[in-house]
């Protein structure tokens, strides 16, 4: 299921810095194999011991990307759930098979996803990006699409043969021309995206994580069985 552990972020990281390092790269592929892209962060890292670790790796890789100078591109042929589902809605392009499908179940378990708190209300109609975040459900790569958080879903079936056709388009074009493009583009969005993180971040680890049902929701996901809230 592609779960994504502090030991991956890691090493996503590290990639991430030795590919800024090639000046004529012209796309960056996320790109995954088994059916999930990813189902996202370890559960059991959210705990008191490596919340603070996990957090600030996770961050890290969302801090990189917004400084990526090539286009970023999500190949998502099935689940993109809770931190999978930032991690591919971050990138410039997202393609999804019609098998893929995204969600932030995160305040099933008593938690919020930080990144798309900040991401969701800026892609999509505010209300979606409310109903997204605090019911958690999961959508249809079709319904993601509606809603402007996608570029393009493709069948399964072809889907090998469609991806190839979209990076042939990229593959034509300047290098220097798309990171300058993107950019402009970034300039377009402004510059408070990082103070913004920060004050999310402090919100979910000395307000949040302070709380009795943030800590039971993760301890009921790890027992398996239904979380007791005890505010209700």
């Amino acid at each position: 299921m592609n779960i994504m552990n502090i030991a991956m972020m890691e090493e996503i990281n590290d990639a991430l810095d030795s590919f800024k390092e090639i000046h004529n790269l012209k796309t960056l592929v996320f790109d995954h194999v088994g059916k999930a892209f990813s189902a996202g962060v370890e559960i059991s890292e959210h705990e008191a011991i490596t919340v603070r670790k996990m957090l600030s790796e996770f961050h890290d890789i969302f801090l990189r990307l917004m400084g990526f100078k090539s286009p970023t591109v999500a190949c998502v042929r099935g689940a993109a759930l809770g931190g999978g589902s930032e991690l591919a809605l971050f990138c410039d392009f997202v393609l999804a098979s019609d098998k893929a499908k995204f969600g932030q179940p995160e305040i099933k378990v008593g938690v919020f996803p930080p990144i798309a708190t900040l991401l969701l209300p800026k892609m999509t109609t505010m209300k979606k990006a409310v109903e997204l975040l605090l019911l958690g459900e999961t959508i249809s790569a079709d319904e993601a699409h509606k809603y402007g958080l996608i570029n393009a879903v493709i069948p399964s079936a072809t889907f090998d043969q469609e991806f190839d056709k979209f990076l042939a388009k990229i593959s034509q074009l300047s290098a220097t021309v798309l990171q300058h493009a993107k950019k402009v583009i970034k300039l377009g969005l402004g510059d408070d995206f990082i103070p913004k993180l920060k004050r999310i971040e402090e919100i979910y680890l000395n307000e949040l994580m302070k709380t009795e049902d943030a800590n039971e929701g993760i301890r009921a996901f790890m027992e398996k069985r239904s979380p007791v809230w005890r505010d209700g």
